[in-house]
């Protein structure tokens, strides 16, 4: 398959990658079309898609399965009126159906809104007027149909509802019921360019609404090198990456790049994430690849990995959030598996990562990604140095545009000029580099934190803080001194055998902890102890709720 894609398709050396990675871009490119139609004549009966639940239910898929479905979905839409342009947002977890509406839209041009089951009223009244969305393709349950329902009253642009079951109320349209008896699937005569909308996202901003995400079709085709040579799939892969359908790593890990490399796809269609549960399922079903955040990382090297065979499991990777070395390094030693760490964003797919050619350093995201030029600017425009700390950047010259980078802020012009001019992409991310190329994760940009002269990184406290046995997820943010202009506050959950013993003893613990772990300068003068930490809907942590909150308390 890759072969249609790329002038050379294996590279044995960092430097081979860089020098000879090229891609192949086809006129039109359509994913569907492209890559799983193609599949499905040429492997027809090869395992596409490996789906189970926590509830006991199993369904294997082929290629053939695939397109079987994915065309019938496709006709099925367009008898409802829904056609090349059209806004559609799927609210669906992990349910089965999402792969076959995913491709379905693909094949008809419309533009896929992934969403998170999250969404509140407001969100989606928001989210139905700044995208003007035309139908919502959703999960049959109380709270999802409750809040599509009271946000219809404001949404004068959703003409289509479709419900995947169990429950469909008046109003909405009954998938299971109506899809069986959609006509025969036959190919618009024109679908798509190069350039058109194939779906968009709407940014977990830690400010303001979010912005609207807006990708095209080569899009898809820029996650060839995230799953065959990030992830380092093949047809024998059985690849599993932790993220709902509703999150951008979705597309990262469970659709584009995977099926580039003909792995089989593994779900796990669960509630509520328990370790044990999930490990379970990679030892019943022989998992050989997965991708989580650090979050999953921290609770896998909770349990006792003894306990169960992950001998099919063979490579490991992580993204979403920066890799705290002490996780990097209990994982390697309960499985001998070394975690290759990559950094992106909703607006592009893999701009740095740790290839197999590469060897891994616990905490550092690695390399840039041949894909794009990269480069880390001061706050005036100049390069930085190595050691030194900047944005970084995505350099975009000219007209041409990196396979994989965002098309724009979908309507928002303004907002699109202020991330993308003078020739550069500026992602709003702090990092530096070392000597040797690799890049280190520091934070947002407006999260550094001023303190008595020193810049403190957020990361560089909560790596430290992640070392002591007692802490499971913290969040660093500054809260403003009269001397020091801020100093540093950390907010901390606990591990449930710890919860009792929060108090002074414990913060002077964690305070002298941190100063052993890392330059003194940097520990926590504030430690606050919460039984959660607020999130954006796409898991990330929002530090600006904390700012926000501490203004009345300090």
């Amino acid at each position: 398959m890759i072969e249609r894609f790329l002038k050379q398709t294996s590279f044995s050396s960092e430097e081979d990658y860089n020098k000879h990675l090229e891609f192949i871009i086809p006129e039109n490119f359509n994913y569907a079309y492209d890559v799983m139609d193609v599949w499905a004549q040429e492997a027809p009966d090869k395992q596409a898609l490996l789906w189970v639940n926590d509830k006991g239910e199993e369904h294997r898929l082929t290629f053939a399965d695939l397109k079987r479905e994915s065309d019938r979905t496709a006709a099925y839409l367009s008898s409802l009126g829904i056609g090349r342009g059209d806004m559609v947002m799927l609210i669906m977890k992990r349910r089965m159906e999402w792969w076959f509406t995913m491709l379905a839209l693909h094949k008809i041009g419309a533009v896929a809104i992934p969403a998170t089951h999250m969404l509140t009223k407001h969100d989606l009244e928001y989210r139905n007027n700044a995208a003007s969305v035309k139908a919502i393709i959703c999960l049959g349950e109380e709270y999802v149909l409750g809040e599509i329902e009271k946000s219809l009253e404001n949404s004068p642009t959703v003409q289509t509802l479709i419900s995947l079951g169990p429950v469909v109320p008046a109003g909405f349209h009954d998938y299971h019921q109506e899809v069986v008896n959609a006509p025969a699937f036959e190919k618009p005569q024109f679908v798509n360019t190069n350039e058109d909308m194939l779906l968009m996202y709407f940014t977990s901003g830690t400010t303001g609404e979010p912005k609207m995400v807006a990708h095209d079709h080569l899009y898809a085709l820029g996650h060839l090198t995230t799953g065959v040579f990030w992830h380092n799939l093949t047809p024998d892969s059985i690849h599993l990456t932790v993220a709902d359908t509703g999150w951008g790593k979705a597309v990262w890990g469970k659709l584009y790049g995977q099926w580039f490399a003909g792995a089989c796809v593994f779900v796990y269609d669960h509630e509520k994430f328990n370790a044990d549960e999930l490990l379970s399922r990679m030892e019943k079903y022989k998992v050989t690849s997965l991708c989580a955040p650090p979050t999953v990382y921290r609770f896998l090297v909770r349990e006792d990995l003894s306990k169960y065979d992950l001998s099919a499991l063979k490579y490991c990777t992580t993204a979403g959030e920066a890799l705290n070395g002490a996780v990097y390094e209990k994982f390697y030693r309960q499985t001998g598996i070394r975690l290759m760490e990559g950094f992106g964003q909703t607006e592009t797919t893999m701009t740095l990562g740790t290839m197999p050619w590469m060897q891994p350093k616990p905490g550092s995201m690695g390399k840039p990604n041949a894909q794009y030029d990269i480069d880390l600017l001061r706050p005036d425009g100049t390069h930085c140095e190595d050691g030194e700390k900047g944005e970084i950047v995505v350099r975009v010259k000219d007209a041409f545009k990196p396979l994989g980078l965002f098309k724009e802020y979908y309507r928002d012009p303004e907002q699109t000029r202020r991330a993308w001019h003078d020739g550069y992409y500026f992602t709003g991310d702090m990092a530096w580099r070392d000597q040797d190329g690799y890049f280190w994760f520091e934070g947002r940009t407006d999260d550094v934190i001023k303190s008595s002269g020193y810049r403190i990184g957020p990361f560089e406290v909560e790596s430290a803080l992640m070392t002591h046995p007692a802490v499971v997820e913290c969040a660093i943010t500054g809260v403003p001194d009269d001397v020091r202009g801020m100093v540093v506050k950390a907010t901390v959950v606990l591990g449930k055998e710890w919860k009792n013993m929060q108090g002074e003893e414990l913060i002077k613990e964690l305070q002298n902890h941190v100063k052993h772990v890392t330059a003194p300068y940097k520990y926590p003068r504030i430690v606050e102890f919460v039984d959660e930490l607020p999130k954006t809907i796409s898991g990330k942590i929002r530090r600006v709720e904390i700012r926000e909150n501490d203004k009345n308390k300090f």
